[in-house]
């Protein structure tokens, strides 16, 4: 006989599908403990979980995974299409193209499959124009990013004295892909830190995670979650270097 339990009950929830049966350790260690302990904590909503886990499964190649968190992400409407399509681009920034590459990949076959199981043609994505590449006068953009890099970093913005920093961060990443309105500037740092979590990069990661909590986008109670989420499903020996990062923003607070 099959027994149902509380893990099952918010597998169906976060994954949109009935939970497969039980058969191996891992199996019954990561139901108990991602759906028994993790996804139901306070401090930060399953729709929050969802941009963590994807970030996470994406960086991790994870190919089932990717297509799964990207399907419930979809059937469960707690992200659009086009919010899913901005995730893919903030993604690409922090972990890389050829990993995004495939999450873009997934992204439109689940897409395609969600419409498919609903009896519907998946409607076309629309063709973009260039007014969603933003301001065309270079001088406003790099204004722009400098402006973006201190709101979003606090810190002032680097110099302009290399392709890095000029045609990078400056005009591309702050002065573009920061300020696009698909996602909030909360949702993207959900996305950022388990990038640079990932990634094991410790510069990045004191000043994403110091950043997201000086500028109150992300409190301190949120941030261990964050945390915790990316260590269950990217690794506890990464997640430890966020907790580092999350605890010497506090001691230097004190």
């Amino acid at each position: 006989m099959t027994v149902n339990t509380p893990a099952d009950d918010l597998y169906r929830l976060v994954m949109t599908v009935e939970p497969p049966a039980v058969e191996t350790p891992f199996e019954a260690a990561s139901r108990r403990f991602l759906f028994g302990e993790i996804w139901g904590r306070p401090d930060l909503g399953i729709r929050d979980r969802r941009l963590v886990s994807l970030a996470c499964v994406a960086a991790a190649d994870a190919a089932t995974p990717i297509a799964g968190h990207v399907y419930a992400a979809l059937r469960s409407g707690d992200l659009t299409i086009e919010q899913l399509n901005e995730v893919t681009l903030h993604f690409a920034v922090y972990c890389g193209w050829p990993k995004a590459s495939f999450l873009e990949q997934t992204v439109r076959a689940q897409w395609q499959r969600l419409h498919e199981e609903r009896g519907q043609e998946a409607p076309a994505w629309p063709t973009l124009t260039a007014e969603d590449l933003g301001p065309e006068d270079r001088a406003e953009r790099i204004r722009g990013g400098q402006e973006e890099f201190r709101s979003v970093n606090v810190i002032p913005a680097p110099p302009s004295d290399s392709p890095y920093f000029y045609a990078g961060i400056l005009n591309f990443v702050f002065g573009h892909v920061w300020r696009r309105p698909g996602l909030s500037r909360r949702e993207r740092r959900l996305v950022t830190i388990p990038c640079v979590g990932a990634s094991d990069a410790v510069g990045p990661i004191f000043s994403h995670v110091g950043s997201a909590l000086e500028s109150g986008d992300v409190s301190y109670e949120e941030m261990q979650e964050i945390i915790l989420h990316f260590s269950a499903y990217y690794g506890f020996a990464k997640g430890e270097v966020l907790h580092d990062a999350a605890r010497h923003w506090r001691a230097g607070r004190s």
